[in-house]
């Protein structure tokens, strides 16, 4: 690291508590999600087996948080991913694994932030009948640039404001659990078809089912993304990893049974905005105009807290001279990284004109191949690597959580059909070549020496550890 590097590094400001930094992941981590998902897992599915798909992905995203909790506290770092990629890959590859990070991040951050952005506009629909299909698109942009402009500010502030989308948030999935459960089916909610079980179909669709839950719980590491401002990191971001898994695992699948309890499997797999579908069934327009409003509400707070944890990302790796300067710099007066977040901000908005199904499985291969792959890979290395990293918190039963998670990730891969895979493949490969080719110009390895510095084994912890 760099004494420039660390020098930026000071500008930024320790202000996001255990609170907060859980508000944080549980507003990214329900968000649209559960409102644009339950008919496509139930399509997938084949019917309300798809509660077996919600259970799968919430152990997975549990045996993953626990890779991301132990590598969050030992290298409380803004970038999360990319930190831990260059950490543990600097030996034998130099800068190549955190370079594709960032690489595939450059699409699959968007990606993710775009399906927030889509949806909302599919639910302004609601207000807006006649809403063509450009009008959405548009929309969505428009979401885009108020996301950034609530955005541009000092992160103390930022972190008031995520505080209180969070409670909108709980707000809308409490109303959606209550009225679900005050009118809750049995009979409806465990319909299942004749073929439900049969092993191989079911395995087939567990696998498809496990992509779209998984995106639903995606978040919950966002935390780790903003590791120099979060107080206390050794102990608060293990901790918020944990708790938000668990408080969003138990919300998703009491709300979606409560769904699928309510409207029939057959009907509600063809909704295209079933929150609004459900609550009008069960208290009538009044109760649709509200939970729609709700839902854009907790969406918002979604693609909010996700450009924040995103716009860090590119900061990290220009101020570590792995990506173009000007993202790695500080903002004068209101301290963060400004540029990085514009620029997200306009890929987001780009994305926004892409198709919904389309995007959720490109993103989750994308995202596979280098980071959750690769960070289970790091966690292990860096345990035989450097023993005397200060290590706050363990992975519970390691190694068993990790190969869980492998386990899973490769199923979800393959699960996500050839076209995700194949665009997949293909951006890593590209993310290769311009490695490559910055390599050469900057005489990294391989036409350079390799730099070995084990920052966070060397410098003095001046936050508290836990």
């Amino acid at each position: 690291m760099t004494s420039v590097a660390q020098a930026e590094r000071q500008g930024l400001v320790r202000a996001i508590g255990l609170f907060q930094a859980t508000t944080i992941n549980m507003s990214q981590m329900v968000g649209i999600g559960p409102f644009i998902t339950i008919p496509i897992i139930l399509s997938t599915m084949g019917g309300p087996q798809a509660i077996f798909g919600w259970i799968v992905g919430a152990l997975l995203a549990m045996a993953d948080g626990l890779v991301w909790s132990e590598l969050g506290a030992a290298m409380p770092g803004e970038g999360g991913s990319y930190v831990y990629l260059r950490e543990a890959f600097q030996y034998r590859t130099g800068k190549l694994m955190p370079f594709l990070f960032v690489w595939s991040t450059l699409i699959a951050t968007p990606l993710i932030m775009s399906t927030g952005m889509i949806g909302m506009a599919n639910y302004l629909a609601y207000f807006w009948p006649g809403m063509t299909p450009l009008d959405t698109k548009l929309v969505a942009v428009g979401i885009t640039v108020i996301t950034v402009a609530l955005l541009y500010r000092r992160v103390n502030s930022v972190a008031k404001i995520t505080g209180v989308l969070w409670a909108g948030m709980i707000v809308t999935v409490l109303l959606v659990i209550i009225a679900g459960m005050t009118h809750f089916n049995p009979h409806l909610a465990f319909d299942f078809p004749h073929n439900a079980f049969v092993p191989n179909q079911f395995l087939a669709g567990l696998g498809g089912g496990m992509l779209i839950s998984i995106y639903d719980y995606m978040g919950y590491y966002t935390s780790c993304y903003l590791g120099d401002e979060i107080k206390k990191p050794g102990r608060n971001i293990p901790r918020s990893v944990i708790l938000s898994i668990v408080a969003v695992a138990v919300i998703d699948i009491v709300m979606n049974l409560g769904v699928i309890g309510t409207v029939p499997w057959h009907e509600a797999m063809k909704s295209t905005d079933i929150g609004t579908l459900f609550m009008q069934t069960v208290w009538g327009k009044t109760g649709a105009t509200i939970i729609t409003l709700l839902i854009l509400w907790t969406a918002f707070a979604s693609v909010y807290t996700g450009l924040l944890g995103a716009s860090r990302l590119p900061y990290n790796a220009a101020v570590d001279g792995l990506f173009f300067r000007s993202f790695g710099k500080l903002h004068k007066r209101l301290q963060f990284p400004h540029i990085s977040l514009l620029v997200m901000g306009l890929v987001t908005a780009i994305c926004s004109f892409f198709n919904l199904g389309t995007i959720i499985n490109t993103l989750m291969a994308v995202s596979i191949v280098v980071q959750f792959i690769g960070q289970i890979v790091a966690l292990s290395v860096l345990r035989k690597r450097q023993p005397r990293l200060n290590r706050p918190f363990k992975q519970w039963l390691y190694p068993v959580p990790s190969l869980l998670a492998l386990i899973g990730w490769a199923y979800v891969f393959y699960s996500s059909g050839r076209q995700a895979i194949e665009w997949a493949v293909g951006w890593t490969v590209l993310g290769v070549i311009a490695f490559l080719i910055w390599a050469k110009y900057e005489k990294q390895w391989p036409f350079g020496p390799k730099q070995i510095e084990e920052y966070y084994v060397e410098r003095e912890h001046t936050a508290d550890a836990g």
